[in-house]
């Protein structure tokens, strides 16, 4: 069963620019959401390729992850039917000590920006970056299914980060 481990944090500056090696534009549609059960989701990924991702909660920061490749004309019209959706820019950055990424929210999450650290396991310790600040990782309310839910717009980063 594949499993994924991430964290994420709050990203504070632009420190991580000028380690940017390739960026994408994403577009994610949800289908379902919950706090303890499902998340399913359409990625449409430069408008080249997309995915069908099926994500449960695991044991600690760990959480089930299924992806399917989709026909793109398919996900264009499941994402003309999500009635939740979230754009992104997402950086690619150059860094030893892990696979880093910023995703920088657009429409009604921006100014948000997300650093996520992709790990091989929970036990896995990293380096924080100077330009990561306040840790999201576990926090449904900070989560991409959420925020396409309920947007910064909505319920700002400050309000969030009471919760």
């Amino acid at each position: 069963m594949p499993l994924e481990f991430e964290r994420r944090f709050l990203v504070s500056g632009e420190g991580w620019k000028p380690l940017v090696s390739q960026s994408k534009a994403i577009r994610q549609g949800y289908l379902s959401s919950t706090i303890e059960g499902w998340t399913v989701r359409i990625r449409i990924d430069s408008n080249k390729f997309s995915l069908l991702t099926l994500k449960s909660p695991a044991e600690g920061i760990g959480t089930h992850e299924f992806e399917y490749k989709i026909p793109l004309e398919e996900a264009e019209q499941i994402w003309e039917l999500s009635t939740h959706k979230l754009t992104k820019e997402r950086f690619e950055i150059n860094l030893s000590g892990g696979s880093w990424i910023v995703d920088c929210f657009k429409g009604k999450n921006f100014p948000l920006v997300i650093a996520e650290i992709e790990l091989a396991s929970s036990e896995e310790t990293i380096e924080k970056p100077a330009w990561c600040g306040q840790e999201l990782t576990g926090a449904y309310h900070w989560s991409n299914a959420s925020l396409a839910k309920t947007p910064i717009s909505d319920c700002s980063i400050e309000k969030r980060l009471l919760k």
